[in-house]
């Protein structure tokens, strides 16, 4: 995805430059541009796209996985369209910086995956408050001795 931001950004680039005036694209430039969106739209719908469904769902309780998932799932309905509606107006101001910033925040959200969210492979959804007391971050949010986790440790992979 990051890849493809920046492929995006750059062949706009090279063929507008910074002032964006151009007569008329050529056929090839287009179809170019189609193949970057088209990479990464593939790209997100096999590593980002599932990730608004699939996490929520893995680390809530069973008591409130419900609700977890509905405010997800209209935080998500709401960025997506807050960013349909902007997208236009970015693009005619900021042009090829526009995905320049879609990289940066690509790179923003791996980073905080990376750090902020922990591995669940093999680990029972009634345990999950016990793996979220564990970690360096989210502990500070978690009640010790909960009534789910009972002093209980798990290792982590």
């Amino acid at each position: 995805m990051f890849v493809c931001q920046i492929m995006v950004a750059v062949v706009i680039w090279w063929k507008f430059g910074v002032s964006g005036e151009t007569s008329q694209l050529p056929m090839w430039f287009a179809i170019l541009v189609v193949i970057f969106i088209c990479l990464f739209m593939a790209a997100f719908a096999w590593s980002w796209g599932p990730l608004g469904w699939l996490v929520p769902s893995e680390m809530s309780p069973l008591g409130i996985r419900s609700a977890t998932q509905s405010i997800t799932v209209s935080v998500n309905m709401l960025f997506t369209f807050l960013i349909a509606q902007l997208f236009l107006s970015l693009l005619c101001r900021m042009k090829f910086r526009l995905f320049f910033m879609f990289a940066f925040f690509i790179t923003i959200m791996t980073c905080f995956i990376f750090f902020f969210l922990l591995e669940t492979k093999n680990v029972p959804i009634e345990n999950m408050s016990v793996v979220w007391s564990q970690h360096w971050f989210w502990k500070r949010f978690m009640l010790a001795d909960g009534p789910e986790d009972n002093g209980k440790t798990l290792e982590l992979v």
